[in-house]
């Protein structure tokens, strides 16, 4: 075994499960009776709008606050029974718990002399976040987006298999969400568990594997990001009456928009074309869309304030 398959065997190991979970606050039921899994190898998206219970439950997944009721733990394990947590799990819940005089550099190596870590680790943290030429300056003037990747940086140092951010988008540009997204693919490419949570559902379908999606503390949607989005492909053609009963019993859903509109569901344009040139069908336009999950989602919640 090479030293990347040992490296991939030893983040396989380190699963997320969330059981039955629940946070009442008074009267208030923050969390309620949660469910899902993150595996290793994946980015699980943590999804809702503000709100909606997304930090709570990582607070508890992370020890930070009491279950009313279930568990959640990380390889089997609850957080404070781990050994040494930020070899197993680095976490990024907030972007301003940083000391506004100490540099980037002297924070992390604070991190680095209570966990027991050499100070050089610190320098390699900040390099892969790419803060190593704002390293000496102070936090102070570190914008929103550089205290994000601080905050990575620091739940970098004890090379975790587990990693849990919440949020990690806000503040970044648009090159540094770009960024932002490579960063989390590498990271499960390597063979860690990421769950990341936001309530920016569009940009989180371009990097999760998964998702989870909560509303008002309650699971209303999870599955995999290629399983949950619709692709529907529209279809203009003066021969779209003759074309149905052709798609429908090569296995598409077709549902007919106006006299020479289709729309079909379940087969992808290239495949349609090619029917249409089998059957000598006259094809004026192919559009594929796809709904994304801020789509699904909205209408999840709708469904849900209807009922």
């Amino acid at each position: 075994m090479d030293a990347g398959e040992a490296e991939m065997t030893r983040f396989t190991e380190l699963p997320i499960r969330v059981e039955g979970l629940s946070k009442s606050f008074g009267d208030v039921r923050a969390v309620d009776g949660l469910s899902f899994d993150a595996e290793p190898g994946e980015v699980t998206g943590f999804l809702g709008p503000n709100g909606a219970g997304k930090t709570t439950t990582l607070r508890m997944l992370l020890g930070l606050v009491e279950p009313t009721e279930g568990a959640a733990t990380i390889a089997g394990s609850a957080y404070a029974d781990l050994d040494r947590p930020m070899d197993v799990v680095g976490a990024a819940l907030e972007a301003s718990s940083f000391h506004p005089g100490r540099s980037g550099r002297d924070h992390l190596r604070v991190y680095c002399a209570v966990n027991g870590y050499p100070e050089s680790r610190a320098d390699d943290v900040l390099s892969i976040v790419g803060l190593t030429a704002a390293a000496r300056r102070p936090v102070r003037g570190y914008s929103l987006g550089m205290r994000q990747r601080l905050g990575l940086a620091a739940a970098l140092l004890g090379d975790p298999g587990v990693l849990v951010l919440d949020e990690p988008s806000n503040g970044l540009d648009p090159a540094g969400i770009v960024w932002l997204r490579g960063f989390l693919e590498r990271l499960a490419a390597e063979g860690r568990t990421v769950l990341v949570s936001s309530h920016a559902l569009a940009e989180v379908q371009q990097v999760a594997d998964q998702v989870v999606i909560i509303d008002r503390g309650r699971l209303v949607r999870a599955g995999r990001v290629d399983e949950l989005t619709t692709r529907r492909v529209f279809v203009s053609s003066p021969d779209a009456e003759r074309f149905v009963p052709v798609l429908e019993s090569a296995g598409a859903e077709v549902n007919r928009t106006s006299a020479d509109a289709l729309e079909v569901v379940g087969m992808s344009a290239p495949d349609i074309g090619r029917l249409a040139l089998e059957g000598l069908v006259e094809l004026h336009a192919l559009e594929t869309r796809q709904d994304g999950l801020e789509e699904i989602f909205f209408s999840l919640t709708r469904a849900e304030e209807l009922s």
